[in-house]
């Protein structure tokens, strides 16, 4: 263990707040689940600060970053679709799109070997307008009951970038494999 393992620790920490943010959402104490939330989205910033300035990435780090990410989300979505404050087919797109890019990733593994994972643009945005879901029905639970309208506008802005970003990550895959099927 060295001191570049730190960005990995904080992506394991975040991992393992998971669990204590479904728990406090399912007990409907979103005062603490916000909380929590909010210590795993500024440690993903130390993290990825950490990693870039001081030349400490890793491939597990490229792995784990991700993967804490898409766990916390995946988790609070299902939550809150659990006790019925997100819709069951906004879960079922959001599932649908991640599964089509896993799939997708794999098979182009399959085929021509290693790649580079980079996410593509539309995907952060992706990432940043289920978050913001996520913060405002949280929020909404706790403070403001009358911000309905921001919830609303926040999930056709997921559905839109979902779509979005699916649709690109075939179009660029598809064109990457069609590019080695090509040199093949």
């Amino acid at each position: 263990m060295s001191v570049r393992d730190i960005p990995n620790l904080i992506c394991l920490f975040r991992i393992l707040l998971v669990g204590p943010i479904v728990w406090c959402m399912l007990q409907q104490n979103f005062s603490t689940a916000l909380f929590l939330v909010a210590i795993a989205g500024i440690s993903d910033g130390v993290d990825g600060f950490l990693a870039r300035h001081f030349h400490w990435q890793s491939r597990l780090g490229s792995i784990l970053d991700p993967l804490a990410d898409k766990l916390l989300l995946v988790a609070a979505f299902a939550t809150l679709t659990y006790i019925q404050l997100l819709p069951l087919w906004l879960l079922l797109l959001i599932f649908g799109r991640d599964l089509l890019i896993v799939c997708g990733a794999l098979a182009y593994h399959l085929k021509f070997g290693e790649y580079e994972l980079s996410p593509l643009w539309s995907s952060k945005m992706n990432t940043v307008f289920q978050i913001a879901l996520v913060l405002m029905v949280i929020v909404q639970q706790e403070w403001l009951p009358q911000a309905a309208a921001w919830s609303t506008t926040l999930v056709w802005l997921v559905v839109a970038s979902v779509i979005i970003s699916g649709s690109e990550y075939i179009v660029v895959w598809g064109a990457s494999a069609w590019r080695q099927m090509k040199k093949n």
